[in-house]
């Protein structure tokens, strides 16, 4: 009995010694999981050590990259200013003129007897100047192709309008008429449409002139509707040729006349026109007259200002005929006793074809009509 209770003690405290320390293993657990927690900050501390090098580099690059590239934008944006600046400033011809020496500084070659530090310092500068010479070059083909360009719209067409005079012709006065507000009128209204009126007189002046004169019409209108109003107008064919926009000069918002242009002599051209003053760049060769208008209701006015020009062109025709025959200050007396007999048959004649003129239905164009466009040519 007593061995009985010897061995229980005996194993009892046996086993409260094998009984394993558990804040003994909890402590070295935590510790094992403190020591593992510190590899992972090592590791990252040295990834980081090994980017931020990069990071540095990556931001220098980006720096380079940003003044590379606003340097490009200013470049270009100086380049632009100061193109812009020549092309207002300066004709083509004065910027070539002014940049020959910089285009002509490529082909620089030393001389023959020059040391070698002279020769590299001319291939050096000759190398360094062909960007800016090109660049120049560019701009000149650039400008030159614009106004060319440009020239056509603002330009005539050619600068011989009129082809050339034959042999027998070359005494030929050549009288230039404009064509709207001069010898026709037209107009626009919602409920009818154009309407073109042809200005009293026109028939006998172009009929009387027309023996003397070359007769050209000259207008700012598109040929498209130029052609179809004279070609109903003169049917008798007493105007020789016809000029429309494209023959025009494109000048401050304006279509002007330039009788230079015409391959005539400028002595011997008439312009009249409404406006003559207003759209010719030659007022030595205009005669002004009163402009044809027709007012809302469409009455044609008792209008003799054709007519009434018929003497003056014929005695300025006399006048420069003898003045091309003598020369301009050897004209002699006589010249004013025809002006005078001309003045004379100017005031018969006026008398006639006002008396002639006052029948209406000569003063409207009557070639078509249809019921939107009214009278139309």
């Amino acid at each position: 009995m007593a061995s009985t209770v010897v061995r229980s003690r005996i194993f009892s405290i046996i086993s409260r010694n094998n009984k394993p320390n558990r804040r003994f293993f909890c402590s070295n657990k935590e510790r094992i999981i403190s020591s593992q927690s510190t590899i992972p900050d090592q590791s990252a501390a040295a990834a980081a050590a090994e980017e931020a090098p990069a990071q540095a580099s990556g931001i220098r690059e980006n720096k380079a990259w940003k003044f590379f590239k606003y340097g490009i934008i200013g470049a270009l944006t100086g380049a632009t200013a100061f193109a812009g600046y020549a092309s207002y400033a300066y004709s083509l011809d004065e910027v070539e003129e002014k940049t020959k020496t910089l285009r002509e500084s490529v082909n620089y070659t030393a001389s023959s007897d020059a040391s070698n530090v002279e020769k590299y310092q001319g291939l050096l500068y000759s190398t360094v100047m062909t960007v800016p010479a090109k660049v120049v070059e560019l701009y000149l083909d650039l400008r030159k192709l614009l106004e060319e360009h440009v020239k056509g719209f603002t330009e005539p067409a050619s600068d011989k309008l009129l082809p050339d005079l034959h042999p027998a012709e070359q005494h030929v006065f050549t009288l230039v008429l404009d064509l709207n507000e001069t010898i026709i009128y037209s107009d626009w209204k919602r409920d009818r449409g154009w309407r073109t009126f042809k200005r009293p007189g026109v028939d006998d002046f172009l009929q009387h002139l027309g023996r003397f004169y070359e007769i050209v019409v000259y207008s700012d209108q598109l040929s498209m509707y130029v052609d179809p109003v004279v070609e109903r107008l003169d049917t008798n064919h007493f105007i020789r040729y016809r000029l429309s926009r494209s023959a025009t000069k494109y000048q401050d918002g304006k279509h002007y006349r330039d009788l230079s242009k015409l391959n005539r002599d400028p002595g011997k051209i008439l312009y009249v026109s409404g406006h003559a003053f207003e759209n010719s760049l030659q007022p030595e060769n205009c005669v002004p007259i009163k402009p044809f208008k027709i007012d809302e209701t469409g009455d044609v006015p008792l209008d003799t200002a054709l007519l009434d020009l018929i003497p003056f062109l014929e005695c300025k025709l006399n006048f420069l005929s003898a003045s091309t025959y003598y020369g301009p200050f050897d004209c002699p007396h006589g010249i004013e006793t025809v002006i005078f007999l001309d003045f004379i048959a100017y005031k018969v004649l006026t008398f006639f074809l006002k008396y002639y003129s006052q029948n209406e239905g000569k003063n409207i164009i009557t070639f078509a009509e249809t019921e939107k466009t009214g009278y139309i040519l």
